[in-house]
């Protein structure tokens, strides 16, 4: 039986984590970011800030014989101001491609936010311990996929048996930029949000820049983009340019253009496919911005609305519709001189029939039985043999 004398305490090194693009070291520990410092300066955004060091796809990843696992982490968890309390994120333990277990921490820090001004406060808490138990003793890999929906802080990792760094596999690497949807909404889980199950059923290396409200055709992400190493990448792009209000039609198309150019600086061959958005009721032919419901916000429940007017059309407010149109006519284009661009109609992933069986709960994010069935559609239709992404002849 092993006792917590004998856990031996392995520094946390960029060669044990998955995900991340830069590693912040705090006083607290090691906090990952999924954007860099330099893109990171050029946004006073706060909520920016925040979504980023929010760790969607990181996970910890290494070898060991382990049959005890803590993990120290310092979370930082979202609250609403007259919403119903958001549960506790969850780590999720896969041992050799499987799942494995899942815990939640305590303590922590609280993002109180309210969401009529956009005020926040943050309220300070103590670090917490996830711990694993009861493992096989076996030489295993082992992946802890972090909570995609709170900040977190790496603070120590504790296990009864020596960890090394897991061998690089030779899996293609997936690189994905998306909104809220990409980055988890509401998936069950930090391994069940749509990406991470994709990339799981055709076995590639994940990194999710899924930006919750932050997929915006910024400059800086697409030079993220540009500069990190990658097999394979793909850009979803749509609803939070509508559900911002942030652009009209004539600014829309060349900004895309400009993104997808910065994209081939870094990239110029690589498969880079364009997924429009999922069908989103509210927004197909109704501009944004999306606002809060705050008649079901006062009842727990949180919805939204948009706020836009159809006949503002006329003056280049986007739409869901429009930027599909739009995406389709500016994929075709390039793809004459391009023959690694590709789009996908995000309504291949979520579309009118599935309206009726899995709606948006709260108007906007699909819920976890729909990330399952994105993530499955997208292993389907991207991956497949005559694919953008399918795997080169052998």
């Amino acid at each position: 039986m092993s006792h917590e004398s004998d856990r031996i305490t392995t520094p946390l090194t960029p060669d044990l984590l998955r995900g991340a693009l830069e590693l912040e070291r705090t006083e607290h520990g090691l906090l990952p970011h999924r954007l860099p410092a330099r893109a990171r300066a050029q946004s006073a955004d706060g909520d920016l800030a925040t979504v980023e060091a929010q760790p969607s796809g990181v996970r910890l990843v290494f070898r060991t014989r382990a049959t005890v696992i803590e993990l120290d982490t310092l979370r930082t968890k979202m609250a609403y101001d007259g919403a119903p309390p958001r549960p506790d994120g969850l780590y999720d333990l896969l041992i050799d491609g499987l799942p494995a277990g899942q815990e939640r921490v305590g303590g922590g820090n609280v993002l109180q936010v309210d969401m009529a001004t956009g005020a926040t406060e943050t309220r300070p808490g103590p670090p917490g311990t996830v711990r694993f138990s009861g493992l096989p003793g076996r030489a295993k890999d082992i992946e802890i996929w972090l909570p995609h929906n709170e900040i977190t802080q790496l603070v120590a990792l504790r296990t009864d048996a020596p960890v090394e760094p897991r061998p690089d596999t030779g899996r293609r690497r997936w690189l994905h930029h998306g909104s809220s949807i990409s980055h988890g909404s509401d998936a069950a889980s930090p391994s069940t949000t749509w990406p991470a199950l994709a990339a799981g059923l055709v076995g590639v290396e994940l990194t999710n820049l899924g930006l919750s409200g932050n997929a915006l055709l910024d400059p800086f992400t697409a030079r993220t983009l540009r500069d990190t190493p990658t097999d394979l990448i793909s850009v979803k792009i749509g609803i939070n340019l509508v559900n911002r209000d942030l652009m009209r039609l004539r600014a829309f198309g060349p900004a895309v253009h400009g993104f997808l150019d910065t994209v081939r600086e870094g990239h110029p061959t690589t498969p880079l496919l364009v997924v429009s958005p999922i069908l989103c009721p509210i927004h197909e032919d109704t501009p944004g911005p999306s606002a809060p419901d705050f008649t079901d916000l006062a009842e727990g429940r949180l919805r939204f609305r948009a706020a836009g007017d159809p006949a503002e059309r006329v003056f280049g407010k986007l739409t869901l519709r429009v930027i599909r149109e739009e995406l389709a006519r500016i994929v075709r284009q390039r793809a004459a001189d391009d023959p690694n661009l590709h789009l996908l109609d995000g309504r291949a992933l979520y579309g009118e029939a599935d309206t009726a069986e899995l709606p948006l709960p709260d108007a906007l994010h699909p819920n976890a039985a729909t990330h399952r069935r994105m993530g499955e559609r997208f292993a389907a239709l991207a991956f497949a043999p005559d694919g953008p992404f399918a795997a080169p002849a052998a």
